[in-house]
Order: C-alpha cells, then structure tokens, then sequence
C-alpha cells in the first residue's frame, strides 16, 4: 500500500453536474440551508489560513441531527466528498472545502443543551463559541478550561477537531483533556457516542483517537465537556528578560522547580512591539522578551506561588518582575498575547502563524535558529507561544501581493517545522495539520506510521470522503517532497545545522 488509491481512500472525479448534486441536496434540506451560487460559497472558500483557497461545489448549513445524516448518507451514494467547518477560525487549512465537494457548516447547531453543576458538565452543540460555555457556566461558579486565543470566535467542534489548546493548557490540559463524551455522525450516516460520563468508558479509547482528527472520522454533532471551579484568586508575573536565551532557561527553571503554572506565555520584542500600540497591556518594550507566567488558586497559594516565581525569575537575570495588582489588569496582561495575531494586520499585509512544538530545553537554540532565518528568507518573524509546553507560534510576516514572499514564507514555516523534528518536537501543537503541515508529516512519520493512520481512517470512513487529500500524505508526495522519514533509517533534513 503506497498511497491513497491503493489503500481504497481516494475517490473518482464525480460524474454528476453540480447542478444535480444541489437539486440532490435540495431534496434532504430545507432550501435556505443549501448555497451554491459563487457569492454565496465564497466566503467559505478557506479557513483562518487564507493562502490556501478553493470554492465548493455546495455548501450546506444542517439545523438538525438527522439532517445531518440525510447529507451523510447522499454523498456517500453519490461518492461526493464532505469537508466540515465549525467557525472558520482555523489555521491549518484543514476546513477548505473540497473543488468537488460539499462544505457543511455546524453554524446552526449553536445550543448549550444542558449544565450540570453537580457533575460539573456541559452538553452543548458543536457551533457554540468556546467562551459562550464559560459564560453560561459562570453563575454556578464553573468554566470550561481549554481557551485558544480565538475563543470569542472558535467552535467547540471546531475544538475537538483540532484538539485545541491555550494558554491554560499547561495546567489544565488541552481539548482531550477536557472532553468526556463526543456524538457523531459516519459517512453511512449512523449516529456513534465515544466516550461516557462516568470516569471510563468500557473497550478501546477510541474518544482519544477521534479527538484531532480534523473531520476525517466523522460529523460531530454533540460535546460534553468538563467544567472545573473558578479558582478563588490569579496573578500574572510579567518578568521582562535581556535575551530570549534568558528567557528560555527561565522557562526551564520554574517547570524543574516543580511549579507547574495556570499559564506562561513569551513573547519576544517584535511580538511585544507590534502588540503594545493594539492593547495598551503595559509590556517592557525594552526587554529583548517578556514572560507572562500565572498563578490561580486560594488567596494564600497564590501569594505564596507567586513569591516563588518572581524570586526564580530574578535568578534567571530577570531585569524587571511585576505582578499584576488587579484582576483588570490580569486580564489586560492576558489580553496583548491573546490579540497577538490580530495585531500583526497592523504592521503586515498577511502573517502566516506557525505551530510547532519543541523540548523545552531546546527554545533558546530554536528562537535561536528562527532569527537566523529571517536574514536568509528577507522577511520578519514575531514571536508568542505557550512556553510552559514548548507550543511556539512564530508568526512570519509578509505581502501576499508579492509572489516571491509568498513562496519564502512558506518555505519559511516548512524549515521551522522542520527544525522542530530535528530537536525531538513535532509539527502541530493545537492547530492541526490540514493542508499547510501535509509535506512536513513526511519529515516525521515513516511510511508504515503513515499506513496505521491510514488503516484507522479507513475504518471510520471506507470511501475516504470525509475531508479527503489532508493530513496523511501520500507516498507519491512524499517522494515529491523529497524529505520522506525512512523507517529504521535515517531521518533527511534540510541542512539546518548551521542553526
């Protein structure tokens, strides 16, 4: 089994208009949830990462569960592959429709179906916003943990499709963590429950295996997630540094120290200096990096936490520490790393967000290496990420109205993805794979590692149609690309010694 054909996952070209597949679709949906003029698919033709681009035969925008079985079942009939998307905020690529596909939209499902503050759950449809379950859970003096940068925005399917993170994550797990019961729909249509209420689930964990996959198993079309008491007190302690070096071996220092923060972010000057004018949060713009590292819990934990975390810093060659003196000014903290990507689009045409994750040992040597290659791709690179887990999320800015720094950003983000394998990390943290990943997954899986995700996919979804060309390369790609992982072999980088 060498690629996709071969494993009986791919699929022909349809052999149907797309005028009859939309009377088809018209036939099991209500019309107004069926768009298939241009101006109406267009602004479903990419996800958050925009270089990436296609318009779908038909979008459809499902109200109910056995709709979304009817469009299930129909395209399988037809052979017609199906790309879901909850919100849009992605930035992997891995919600661009399909050229000959339907694009289906979780929008509608946007209801919180039940809380139970006894339990501390939440059953909610996949189209509800990430912060809307913390907002409805608030008056029982709960929230949900998991909290990416896009909660206002992001979906909760949207979530579980890419096991999203945050910047919470660290202490409280990312969307796996937090997940106990996941209701979804196959391409044959049937309705399957992974995971259960109760502490375990009887018989292999396949809720685990279902959550980042990315919409290549199934539809979802019910969560319950965990909810956890809002912690009593937090505090930030902003520890400004003269070198990322610095800033890095802090890092190090406060996980061996066996302190394991609610959060802690860096964010370089770049990052910093682009951020501050957007939000006003107070950041040294002297410092060469900045560490945003939070301590939540009593009001004598915290202090006593905190006073161990400005006195590790100071250590470090901390040149400032300052602790947030409000829960305003916590959240203001917070709020310049949360509005970091937004925040370049004052500074930059287009940014293309990178997601790696490395050792934490390894941040100064790879911050080290991504400077460097600023110098040789011409363009600048911001950086924030969840240091705590070594999650980095360099944002490489450039003019996409310029073709050659189109190409150099992309090629860009592959050398440091690449770079990311070489020292014992991998290429997403929480942002998926999608289409912008699928040659670097060649850099780190073998082809049999490749096969067993294939084998799993093919149980869930025989035909290959659900969100079909992502994620799993091909070995023909792989040839293409020219980087492939050989089993038992030797591992082919790009010469990044140098760095």
């Amino acid at each position: 089994m060498n690629s996709l054909v071969e494993s009986g996952l791919s699929h022909a070209q349809a052999p149907f208009s797309a005028a009859s597949l939309v009377r088809a679709l018209q036939q099991v949906l209500p019309t107004h949830c069926v768009l298939h003029r241009e101006e109406d698919t267009r602004p479903y033709e990419c996800d958050g990462l925009s270089l990436f681009r296609a318009l779908p035969a038909a979008v459809v925008l499902p109200e109910t569960e056995a709709q979304v079985q009817a469009v299930m079942k129909l395209c399988k009939r037809m052979n017609v592959p199906v790309v879901a998307r909850g919100a849009g905020t992605g930035l992997s690529g891995g919600a661009m429709p399909h050229a000959q596909g339907v694009l289906m939209g979780l929008s509608k499902f946007n209801r919180i179906k039940h809380i139970d503050a006894h339990a501390c759950t939440a059953t909610v449809e996949p189209g509800v916003r990430n912060l809307a379950i913390s907002e409805a859970a608030a008056p029982y003096g709960l929230y949900y943990a998991p909290d990416p940068s896009s909660q206002i925005a992001c979906s909760i399917g949207g979530n579980v499709a890419e096991n999203s993170g945050g910047v919470h994550c660290l202490k409280y797990g990312l969307t796996v963590h937090n997940v106990l019961r996941v209701r979804m729909i196959t391409i044959d249509g049937e309705v399957v429950e992974l995971g259960s209420e109760a502490p375990d689930a009887a018989g292999v964990d396949l809720l685990a295996v279902f959550i980042g996959s990315e919409g290549m198993l199934g539809v979802v079309t019910e969560v319950t997630v965990k909810l956890i008491p809002r912690p009593a007190c937090a505090q930030v302690v902003m520890a400004s540094f003269s070198s990322v070096e610095a800033a890095g071996n802090a890092v190090t220092r406060i996980i061996a120290a066996g302190i394991i923060p609610a959060g802690l972010e860096m964010m370089d000057r770049q990052a910093t200096h682009m951020v501050e004018p957007f939000v006003q949060a107070g950041y040294d713009l002297d410092a060469q990096a900045i560490l945003l590292c939070e301590s939540d819990g009593t009001q004598e934990e915290v202090a006593h936490e905190v006073a161990r975390m400005e006195a590790i810093f100071k250590e470090a060659g901390a040149t400032r520490c300052q602790v947030s003196a409000s829960e305003a000014e916590r959240l203001r903290f917070w709020a310049g790393r949360k509005n970091a990507f937004p925040a370049a689009g004052r500074v930059s045409p287009d940014y293309y967000c990178m997601d790696g994750t490395i050792p934490r040992r390894h941040l100064a040597r790879v911050l080290g290496a991504i400077e460097q290659m600023e110098d040789e791709f011409g363009l600048r690179c911001a950086n924030v990420f969840h240091a705590g887990d070594g999650n980095l999320h360099p944002l490489i800015l450039f003019d996409s109205n310029k073709p050659d720094e189109v190409e150099r950003a992309e090629k860009f983000g592959a050398a440091i993805l690449e770079l990311c394998v070489q020292v014992g990390g991998t290429v997403t943290g929480e942002h998926g794979v999608g289409m912008e990943k699928i040659d670097q997954m060649c850099v780190q899986f073998s082809r049999e590692e490749l096969d067993a995700f294939l084998a799993v996919k093919r149980a869930f979804d025989p035909p290959g149609l659900l969100n079909p060309e992502k994620v799993i390369p091909t070995l023909a790609r792989c040839a293409e690309y020219g980087k492939m992982h050989v089993h038992g072999g030797e591992l082919r980088f790009p010469d990044l010694a140098r760095f």
